[in-house]
């Protein structure tokens, strides 16, 4: 079965250890055709991260989103992805017109930092960060786990043109006999290509991977492209902003226009819309007919 667009949860049933597997592939495309990607290279980060926040958000015990965000001062000035508990995912990148570098360490230049933000619904927020100090996504955020959780946890992340895919392992609470099964699961994961995990099947890879084991493959759950954005939102936004710098910007020409950077709508707010979301921020803002997708 040739799985595309699904994220599926595995454990071992004889050892401390839980897993996942996700593959995009029309998520993906639908997540990079608002993104300026000005080579593979750049194409690639993109489908890692998306990539690892479909695994990530999959760890989330309660309803909210994933938010990862990769900073610094190169060639790459920005890589965001951010995946639902249901697996609905967005992203985009941020660069410059020539990207030289061929690592994310290198594109991301000095001072880069990995941000992760973890938001429930009902408003709690956790936020963790640690530097890019490795060459690719999966190392970094293997050093992120190392450093804000007291499990073992790797990433395995690959993107091409038309595919992501990735591989996550975690051991789970248990006695210190554990470790040499983890130890052995790893080194037996850290066998993975690029090719095996963009081209197999779950049950296919991990039959390849761990055929000695006892692995419990769980029913797939689909990955979809999504992008929250709303007039509302945008308002709320825009009301923070306050009223001498949205005047400001009326005074140059006749609309407030906004475009989110994830999925290309555009929002447009009139000097009459303007006025009733500053003098009525948590009011319902009334719709738009010039909305443009």
């Amino acid at each position: 079965m040739n799985q595309q667009d699904c994220l599926r949860r595995f454990i071992f049933e004889q050892h401390n250890v839980r897993g996942e597997w996700v593959r995009l592939q029309d998520s993906l495309q639908q997540a990079k055709q608002h993104q300026v990607l000005v080579n593979p290279e750049v194409d690639s980060q993109l489908g890692q991260a998306l990539a690892a926040v479909a695994l990530l958000s999959a760890t989330i015990k309660f309803s909210g989103s994933l938010i990862m965000q990769v900073q610094g001062t190169g060639e790459l000035t920005a890589l965001v992805a951010q995946a639902t508990n249901d697996q609905k995912i967005r992203g985009l990148v941020r660069s410059e017109a020539v990207v030289t570098k061929t690592n994310l360490k290198e594109m991301i230049g000095e001072s880069g930092r990995l941000v992760l933000t973890v938001e429930s619904e009902n408003g709690e927020r956790y936020q963790g960060i640690v530097g890019v100090e490795e060459n690719n996504l999966a190392d970094v955020l293997k050093t992120y786990f190392v450093q804000s959780e007291q499990l073992d946890t790797r990433l395995w992340l690959f993107a091409n043109q038309t595919h992501a895919a990735g591989l996550f392992i975690q051991e789970l609470p248990g006695d210190k006999k554990d470790k040499l099964d983890w130890e052995r699961i790893e080194m037996l994961a850290n066998t993975v290509t690029a090719d095996e995990l963009l081209s197999l099947d779950c049950e296919t890879l991990l039959h390849r991977l761990f055929n000695e084991e006892q692995v419990r493959i769980y029913e797939p759950d689909p990955v979809v492209f999504h992008c929250g954005c709303s007039r509302q939102k945008i308002a709320e936004t825009l009301a923070a902003l306050g009223r001498v710098e949205l005047e400001d910007i009326l005074k140059e020409r006749p609309e407030v226009e906004v475009d989110c950077q994830f999925c290309g709508a555009q929002h447009r707010f009139d000097k009459v819309d303007v006025e009733n979301l500053l003098t009525n921020p948590a009011g319902e803002v009334t719709p738009e007919s010039s909305t443009l997708h």
